[in-house]
């Protein structure tokens, strides 16, 4: 009985649905998105890279180039005889191409930058109420690529408490640099929650694919039994 059948049709129902969602969300957002298409078209700053929308268009522009990327990496690695050569560079190049433009949006300057004074939010879970669906969403894909690929890159992270605390560090060093440098946001605990939280998730989305059969350790030896008389 052939098994590989029915997980191949799995895998590409589950392929279907992805690229029918991604779709479906591209459509939803198509209007916010050309509306920042001319200053981004223009090379224009203002209404491209300082918006929401504009780093949300540039970063389904730049796909393509990310796909580009894995293939040279992958193609230089296969040639240099580097094990799993697919695997280290879609890992490496999800990390940066899914983790960038998030946090790029988190340091991007409101309205009141360097006048206003920095504000702090450290009571857990007080600011959730008001992020809404949109807000916590957002605050959880933060890291969420950092999590899915951290571990196929690094056998080290491969650990849900780790990328727990991880994403947990890199969030803290945002909210830090909101406050410092005066970027008119509010450095919250719960930013903080959300997304090491959001990393954690995405990490033990990817648990399957952690351990490839080149990383895996070898079976133990059996011991030899000495023959009956």
């Amino acid at each position: 009985m052939n098994l590989s059948a029915p997980h191949r049709a799995t895998r590409i129902a589950l392929a279907g649905l992805a690229v029918l969602g991604m779709a479906s969300a591209a459509y939803a957002v198509r209007r916010p998105l050309m509306m920042s298409v001319p200053a981004c078209a223009s090379g224009r700053w203002h209404g491209c890279l300082d918006t929401e929308n504009g780093v949300v268009l540039m970063t389904a522009a730049a796909l393509p180039l990310a796909a580009l990327l894995v293939g040279a990496l992958t193609l230089l690695r296969r040639a240099a005889g580097v094990t799993s050569p697919l695997r280290r560079s879609l890992a490496e190049v999800g990390m940066v191409y899914g983790t960038a433009p998030f946090v790029w949006m988190t340091l991007m300057p409101g309205l009141g930058a360097g006048v206003v004074t920095g504000r702090v939010s450290l009571v857990p879970l007080r600011d959730l109420a008001t992020m809404g669906p949109i807000g916590i969403g957002g605050n959880l894909l933060v890291f969420a690529a950092l999590g899915f690929f951290a571990p196929l890159r690094f056998p080290a992270l491969a650990s849900v408490p780790r990328m727990l605390a991880l994403g947990a560090g890199f969030s803290a060093v945002i909210e830090t640099l909101q406050y410092v440098l005066r970027l008119d946001r509010v450095s919250s605990v719960d930013d903080v929650l959300l997304n090491a939280t959001g990393a954690a998730l995405f990490a033990l989305a990817s648990r399957r694919w952690w351990h490839t059969p080149a990383q895996a350790p070898p079976p133990r030896p059996r011991l030899a039994t000495a023959p009956a008389d």
